[in-house]
């Protein structure tokens, strides 16, 4: 009997093997993944998307799209008779009268919040780390611009209950087209189906909100998905892992266990701050009205930025050729966001051409070994927090009972000034902390034993570093990459890159407080080349399981 069957088995993998890429699967099912929590960033933002599309399609069940205006006969007594749109009324009739109608719909808002915020920190932690150098230029290009339809499918979907808070949000979204010169009235009457409010805005933006903007988010997720699996994960420098293995779990079955909990964990957050989180009460704002603004209206916080920036910049403007051009919308609103995901999708090939770093490279960078790159990450968090905050300036002024008019220019100035000092302050932190590491080698760790010699004197014993630590240590002092040489005949931008490579790389460098040949000098072992197996490139991982390490070419 039990040859029967494996002789049955064996004919149905046969069979599905002459199909299917099965023989294959087992390599791949084996993939190791390291354990550390900050990889699991990627995947909060996954399951939180997942959330999003489970309950995205309950929602579109009884959603209507349209801008009609009917008369409100529901359960919410305190607007019945109140003329609305049809999508108002729609909303108002999910959160009232759809069983589970408001958990799912409050899911859904803090999912997108959720997802929007996991996708911001995820990318983050590859800033940090160095996660975006050779050969994963390319999945940090899909991932910036992950986040860009990320903002604006929360901003669409935002958008669709045509309440007041958000018909005031697409107002300034129509101030914002409009700023544009030459062709933003144009595009204002295509996008709004003609003056502002229109009768088309709400029918486009829940086609972008359920079809384009999700297909494209879900393409590019699975795109970003294989890259992962193909070019291997990257991990935490230690002993036994290098750039051809990758130490963790196997996928199956002990990162499939693992990330399976997460997600039921991510979901069940998600169902709890549905339940007893109250978010976006639409009914109390009431229906969009052009005559009418809410007050203390707020976006969201990963619009909240672009707010900030408006309420900060001067009224300038200018009249050319019978044109104005007003630049206290157009240059927050349209140049600032724009040159901020310029620099994002450039900033990989930007260090890559001013280090000379040409190798591949699959361990991360501690962030303190690498003071320029951190100092600027820290910069950019600190300037986009100054404009989250000036985009709540009234109310910060109205409860702390202060001038607005003082608060506000105090934000300009702080949007100007704290991002130097964050950038200076950090990287001197980075350096310092290197150099206190770098004196831990030399004179060992501290044991917290005191004795007394014979002359009398007290010391502190110290033991050797451990070996582990002492690695990491002296991995993080490896040169990014020998810099450009600078000569006489270099042309300019050749001698302006030399000296961007010394200033970006030098300072990653402890100063050594040994004296020369003594006890305490630090010696960092020379850096090879990474050479790269036949197969290097492919989607399977040279390293084992826990525990495994192996140096050999992927295979």
């Amino acid at each position: 009997m039990r040859r029967r069957t494996g002789q049955s088995a064996g004919r149905v993998v046969a069979g599905l093997d002459g199909r299917f890429p099965v023989s294959e699967a087992g390599g791949l099912l084996r993939k190791a993944f390291p354990g550390h929590w900050s990889f699991y960033l990627g995947e909060l933002a996954l399951y939180s998307l997942l959330v999003l599309v489970i309950t995205g399609i309950f929602l579109t069940l009884f959603f209507e799209p349209s801008m009609t205006e009917v008369a409100y006969d529901g359960s919410y007594t305190p607007l019945n008779g109140v003329l609305m749109s049809e999508a108002f009324a729609s909303t108002l009739d999910i959160s009232f009268d759809v069983r589970g109608g408001l958990l799912i719909r409050q899911m859904h808002h803090w999912g997108a919040l959720v997802f929007v915020a996991a996708v911001g920190v995820h990318m983050l932690r590859i800033f940090f780390t160095g996660a975006f150098r050779k050969p994963r230029e390319g999945n940090w290009v899909i991932g910036v611009t992950l986040f860009l339809l990320a903002v604006a499918e929360g901003f669409a979907g935002y958008s669709l209950p045509d309440d007041l808070l958000s018909g005031t949000g697409l107002r300034i979204a129509q101030g914002i087209i409009l700023s544009i010169p030459i062709v933003g009235s144009y595009a204002a009457m295509f996008a709004f189906g003609g003056e502002f409010p229109g009768e088309d805005i709400i029918v486009r933006l829940y086609s972008l909100h359920i079809l384009l903007l999700p297909g494209l988010l879900l393409a590019l997720v699975t795109v970003h998905l294989i890259l992962v699996f193909y070019l291997k994960h990257t991990q935490w420098a230690g002993p036994g892992r290098t750039n051809r293995n990758v130490v963790g779990k196997p996928m199956v079955p002990q990162f499939a266990t693992s990330s399976s909990g997460l997600f039921f964990m991510v979901f069940g957050v998600l169902t709890l701050l549905g339940g007893l989180a109250q978010i976006n009460p639409v009914w109390a704002y009431g229906p969009y009205r052009p005559d009418q603004v809410s007050t203390g209206a707020q976006p969201d916080w990963y619009v909240g930025f672009l707010e900030g920036a408006l309420r900060l910049i001067p009224p300038w403007e200018t009249v050319v050729a019978g044109h104005t051009l007003m630049w206290n919308v157009l240059l927050p609103a349209v140049v600032l966001p724009a040159a901020l995901f310029a620099v994002l999708y450039a900033y990989p090939f930007i260090e890559a051409w001013v280090t000379g770093e040409s190798r591949e490279q699959h361990l991360c960078d501690r962030p303190r070994d690498r003071p320029v790159r951190t100092g600027f990450g820290v910069a950019g968090v600190v300037f986009y927090g100054v404009l989250l905050l000036a985009g709540g300036n009234d109310i910060v002024a109205l409860s702390f009972g202060i001038s607005l008019n003082a608060l506000t220019w105090a934000l300009r100035l702080a949007v100007i000034v704290l991002p130097v000092a964050a950038f200076m302050v950090t990287k001197r932190v980075c350096v310092a902390l290197r150099e206190a590491e770098h004196q831990r080698l030399a004179e060992g760790a501290e044991t917290g034993e005191v004795r007394q010699t014979i002359e009398g004197a007290y010391g502190e014993s110290h033991r050797p570093v451990e070996a582990g630590e002492r690695h990491v240590v002296l991995r993080g002092s490896l040169p990014m990459a020998v810099p450009p040489a600078s000569t006489e005949a270099a042309g300019r931008t050749a001698r302006l890159r030399a000296a961007l490579g010394v200033w970006f790389a030098a300072s990653a460098h402890p100063r050594q407080e040994a004296e020369p040949g003594g006890p305490g000098k630090l010696e960092p072992p020379a850096r090879r080349p990474a050479q790269r197996g036949p197969s290097d490139g492919g989607s399977a991982d040279g390293g084992s399981a826990d525990g495994g390490s192996a140096d050999g070419p992927k295979s």
